[in-house]
């Protein structure tokens, strides 16, 4: 029983974990007005029928902080390419050579980086959210253990174990956010 507790334990701390994990991935493409290549990771592109991600189809590179340059594999890729990135309302304007896009990367104005904070905190909350989810779910499946035998010691134990990960995964959520809003709010 008290393995099973163990167990209970481990799943939702993975859980909390891909919270925190799924959380920076998302933080990442946002633009903060620098160029940063991984805005381009959710922009789908379509590649013989497929929708296809961006850098897939492409080599996507940073020379310096306000430019982006976007090589595609093949040459007839460079329209869709453009059209894609239209199309997801970036804010940027792509241009090509007939080999390269290039994207400059403008500055954002104070209403896009406000607007960018409060995505990002809501982005936050529903990290938060899915973290108590984890931990209530343990917390059922241990009170479940209770009626199977599990002593009422070891269970509140676990439970208290249990919100020390879920308040540790809160604190990692808020210093993400800080850290990102930082990075946003940064002229």
């Amino acid at each position: 029983m008290i393995e099973k507790s163990k167990e209970i334990i481990q799943a939702a701390k993975t859980k909390m974990s891909a919270a925190v994990n799924f959380l920076e991935e998302d933080l990442k493409t946002y633009r903060a007005g620098k160029a940063n290549p991984a805005v381009f990771n959710t922009v789908m592109v379509n590649y013989y029928g497929n929708p296809t991600p961006v850098p897939q189809v492409s080599s996507i590179t940073s020379p310096d902080a306000k430019t982006i340059f976007i090589q595609p594999w093949e040459r007839n890729m460079i329209a869709p390419i453009e059209k894609a990135i239209l199309d997801a309302n970036l804010g940027f304007t792509p241009q090509n050579n007939g080999e390269v896009i290039r994207i400059n990367i403008p500055a954002l104005t104070e209403d896009r980086r406000k607007e960018l904070v409060k995505k990002a905190k809501t982005a936050g909350e529903n990290a938060k959210v899915s973290v108590r989810n984890a931990r209530r779910d343990c917390i059922d499946a241990l009170k479940k253990l209770v009626k199977e035998g599990l002593p009422e010691d070891v269970e509140k134990d676990s439970e208290a174990a249990v919100q020390k990960d879920t308040d540790n995964y809160t604190k990692k959520i808020d210093e993400v956010l800080a850290a990102k809003e930082k990075e946003i709010m940064t002229v």
